[in-house]
């Protein structure tokens, strides 16, 4: 065990989150060939539950291999529980191969971690009808942690994106708002920290590139969006430090958007994703404001 008590209590909040066994989805569709592009559904719990917000669900894990969208489950169970339907969303991740000068595998694919997450959010009213008609996809949330919250904040951005980009997408009439979970949302400050072992600079394909493709990738740049948005974070966060965060709403309110940061006391990183934790609650009612 460490002396140091924030790391602690980074241990113990990480171990409580992934103590929980993977919850079976209700269904399961693919939107595109390959293994990781599929999607898992939720259907509302409780007797009679029809026409409920949608929550598109991105787990996190730093774009890379080793991290599907399993260890969210429990979360995703946990929403349905509270009467929303589920869309938990597997996407392509880093390859397996180390990254250079580093022990842990790649973070990300470029474009294919990108091109995946367009392709599901494009696919999935049809994929709704079909296999959740307990939703109502004209109320969709999205919502994301640590880099699933950047992938969040990315998708509701399609619209800012240059209109020759094979991401383009026209501005999202049916989204209601994004819920971004410890989100690496400005990827400037992230690089300056190296969150996850310098995850972001791996996801745009090392230094040489960093700067053109975090211009169409990187949530703080892609400001303002129109699209009202939530970041919740933990204060003692030591994985993705709150000041990512501050930095992105600071971005925001610069381009003339205001942004809610809810900050939670004394909580690291994995509770706002672990149904046995307080913040997990906060996490529900966030998402409920925009939904409802």
């Amino acid at each position: 065990m460490s002396d140091d008590p924030r790391a602690a209590r980074a241990a113990a909040e990480e171990h409580s989150a992934f103590s929980h066994p993977p919850v079976e989805p209700d269904g399961t569709a693919a939107y595109g060939e390959h293994p990781d592009q599929v999607v898992d559904f939720y259907a509302p719990r409780g007797e009679g539950a029809h026409s409920t917000p949608l929550v598109a669900l991105f787990h996190g894990g730093a774009w890379r291999t080793p991290y599907d969208r399993k260890h969210i489950t429990p979360l995703a169970d946990f929403l349905a529980r509270q009467g929303f339907a589920v869309a938990n969303i597997e996407y392509r991740r880093g390859s397996s191969i180390p990254a250079q000068g580093g022990s842990g595998p790649v973070a990300g694919r470029w474009p294919e971690t990108f091109d995946d997450v367009a392709a599901a959010l494009d696919a999935l009213p049809a994929l709704v009808r079909e296999h959740l008609p307990q939703a109502d996809p004209r109320r969709t949330v999205l919502t994301g942690h640590s880099a699933g919250g950047q992938l969040a904040l990315w998708a509701a951005s399609r619209h800012v994106l240059p209109e020759d980009s094979p991401w383009h997408a026209p501005y999202p009439t049916h989204l209601r708002g994004v819920v971004a979970l410890a989100p690496i949302a400005d990827f400037e400050r992230a690089r300056e920290l190296k969150v996850c072992g310098d995850a972001t600079t791996q996801l745009l394909g090392g230094e040489g590139k960093f700067e053109e493709r975090a211009l169409l990738s990187d949530p703080a740049r892609l400001l303002p969006t129109g699209i009202a948005t939530v970041l919740v974070q933990g204060r003692e966060d030591t994985d993705v430090p709150y000041t990512v965060a501050e930095a992105y709403a600071d971005a925001a309110a610069k381009a003339g958007e205001v942004v809610g940061l809810t900050l939670l006391e004394g909580i690291g990183h994995f509770p706002l994703i672990d149904p046995a934790a307080d913040a997990s609650a906060v996490v529900a009612e966030e998402i409920a404001q925009l939904a409802f």
